[in-house]
């Protein structure tokens, strides 16, 4: 399947990394002597199971480089919007492609193997929709003191990964919905508070598990979900403070 790489944002000043960007690209800040973005397109270069790579907000004047075939598309103003001219763009590469693989560009410690697993364990069955997401002691295993933001359900505390897949369609359909899901990413429970007021009060008193909350958002949507568990840290491991950034840069220069 094709990857859509969204590379879009740019840090305001209130922004903790705007510092580190000076009004430009967050993709494009160094993290250990490479564009944050290069780390994940140089794991899009030898994922097997990856055909092309369309890269939403950057330019080719970037230098940016990939194995894959790699196409540029403007940033279109919101997340959405992004993924939805990046899934258009897949269906003119391809008019048959039923799934895209949707990635975020600062997760640069992610590897091949591991857009590979998830793109081999996703393909065993038909949803419409596939979300990561990673066990609270898988991520500080393995990046201890990363304070990420974990939503608390009955017998697990999860983080959302930064990788997911998703059939065509939902380019298409139920845009309202998905435009205030994504815009309250930061916030588990204000998501919950979009999909009823029953599953915030389930999700606030973790009375609800990982699959009864999936079935339940599944059914609110009107779509065919499935979570994807997780036993690598790695694809949840995003840049959103400058500790991340730090903590980041320090993996990754000692990996090289």
């Amino acid at each position: 399947m094709d990857a859509i790489v969204t590379a879009g944002g740019i840090p305001l000043p209130e922004d903790p990394l705007y510092t580190y960007t000076n009004g430009n690209s967050k993709a494009l800040v160094d993290v250990a002597g490479k564009p944050m973005i290069q780390w994940v397109l140089d794991a899009l270069s030898d994922a097997k199971n990856v055909d092309n790579v369309i890269i939403i907000g950057l330019s080719p004047k970037t230098g940016v480089t990939c194995k894959k075939p790699l196409h540029f598309i403007s940033n279109q103003g919101r997340m959405l919007a992004n993924i939805v001219v990046g899934v258009e763009k897949s269906l003119e590469l391809d008019p048959k492609a039923e799934y895209a693989l949707v990635v975020s560009s600062d997760i640069p410690g992610l590897k091949p193997e591991m857009v590979d697993w998830l793109i081999e364990t996703t393909m065993q069955t038909r949803d419409d929709i596939y979300y990561g997401v990673i066990p609270r002691e898988v991520m500080e295993t393995r990046y201890p003191g990363s304070n990420r933001t974990y939503t608390k359900l009955k017998g697990i505390e999860l983080c959302g990964a930064d990788i997911h897949v998703t059939h065509v369609t939902m380019a298409t359909e139920h845009l309202d919905m998905w435009e205030e899901l994504i815009g309250n990413r930061k916030s588990p429970l204000k998501q919950a508070a979009t999909i009823g007021l029953g599953t915030l009060f389930r999700v606030a008193t973790r009375s609800i598990g990982l699959d009864d909350l999936v079935a339940t958002v599944s059914g609110r949507l009107g779509i065919s979900g499935r979570a994807i568990v997780w036993d690598h840290a790695e694809p949840g491991m995003d840049v959103d403070k400058p500790h991340q950034l730090e903590l980041l840069r320090a993996d990754l220069a000692n990996q090289s």
